[in-house]
């Protein structure tokens, strides 16, 4: 077998505006893009990284660089599972593997996973602003969007969820508060933020620190993001939560999080498909996983100041399939 060539590349995209969560905040995102070639065709994959593992581009970088010798002598996705752990480096490589066996065998990605694509609507995510009333006037500039998903943390949660339902009245609205909460903190934000009508509340205690809500009734739906990275995490997480996040770089590429969405579903759970912040390269992977599941967070490239061309096309919070010149296409 003819040997692959690898490249990686590390590239910084400016955000539209500062994006704040819990205890982070970021005006640019570092993305780390690998190319595999192959017979003349070439793959690539998109990854940011686990940040609150401490996951960098640069040790994106440094991962693959220690195993380059395997991949260019022709490892397989399989094989992949067990060479890197599950991650962003993983994932690039996973996503770039996926690309060049459907630009090589004239098959879509859409044919080679037997998913029929289909039109999803996804979450619009705003960070962490000054005021509630600065929230509220973020939710009323994205009255395309009829999901919102509030990022918060411990200060005044629900009164920003308050203001922002009073400006956008109309929209469905998820709260995020990244691990910032204590479970006291949880047990009385949760009851308002019902009679606000949120639709569910993602990973408010800390990963590693959730074990109470075994025994806890949510009046609100819980969504599992920091604590389910990857299948081998499933059953705790299923104790605790009713929705699953899949994110591609948590679970280490396309090839994982498609095996987490059949098994998330196996249990009765619901599953959500989330990302970072990214260009359109690393949200289209991801569009094939929201074909599984029930909801859809995939507006990473929509924060960004400027996208990758050909990009993914969004119209009233609708994302289009991916481009074949993009990712994932069949060149015939």
């Amino acid at each position: 077998m003819e040997r692959m060539s690898l490249r990686c590349e590390i590239e910084s995209w400016p955000l539209k505006r500062t994006f704040r969560i819990t205890g982070h905040a970021l005006d640019t995102v570092d993305v780390l893009v690998a190319s595999i070639g192959l017979d003349g065709h070439v793959g690539r994959g998109e990854a940011a990284g686990v940040y609150y593992f401490g996951e960098s581009a640069p040790s994106m970088l440094r991962a693959i660089e220690d195993v380059r010798h395997k991949i260019e002598a022709g490892i397989g996705r399989e094989a992949l599972q067990s060479l890197l752990p599950a991650g962003g480096a993983r994932n690039a490589l996973d996503c770039a593997l996926w690309d060049l066996e459907a630009r090589r065998s004239g098959k879509s990605v859409w044919e080679l996973t037997n998913i029929v694509p289909r039109v999803v609507t996804t979450f619009f995510t705003l960070g962490i602003e000054s005021t509630p009333q600065l929230m509220a006037a973020r939710a009323e500039e994205a009255f395309a969007y009829p999901i919102l998903k509030i990022k918060v943390d411990g200060d005044q949660p629900v009164e920003r969820v308050a203001a922002i339902r009073a400006a956008r009245p109309d929209a469905r609205l998820v709260v995020d508060a990244n691990q910032g909460w204590s479970f006291s903190q949880l047990a009385e934000f949760a009851p308002k933020l019902a009679e606000l009508g949120v639709s569910l509340i993602e990973q408010p205690l800390p990963r590693g620190a959730d074990a109470p809500l075994e025994k806890y009734k949510s009046p609100v739906p819980l969504t599992a993001d920091e604590s389910c990275q990857h299948r081998g995490e499933l059953d705790a997480a299923a104790r605790r939560y009713q929705v699953i996040n899949i994110k591609l770089d948590k679970a280490g590429g396309l090839t994982e999080a498609l095996q987490l969405a059949k098994a998330i579903q196996d249990r009765g759970l619901q599953s959500q498909i989330g990302c970072r912040c990214g260009t359109s390269l690393a949200i289209a992977p991801a569009v094939v996983v929201a074909q599984l599941c029930s909801y859809a967070e995939l507006d990473g490239h929509l924060l960004l100041e400027r996208d990758r061309s050909p990009g993914l096309g969004c119209r009233e919070g609708k994302i289009g399939i991916p481009d074949p010149l993009l990712w994932g296409g069949a060149l015939r």
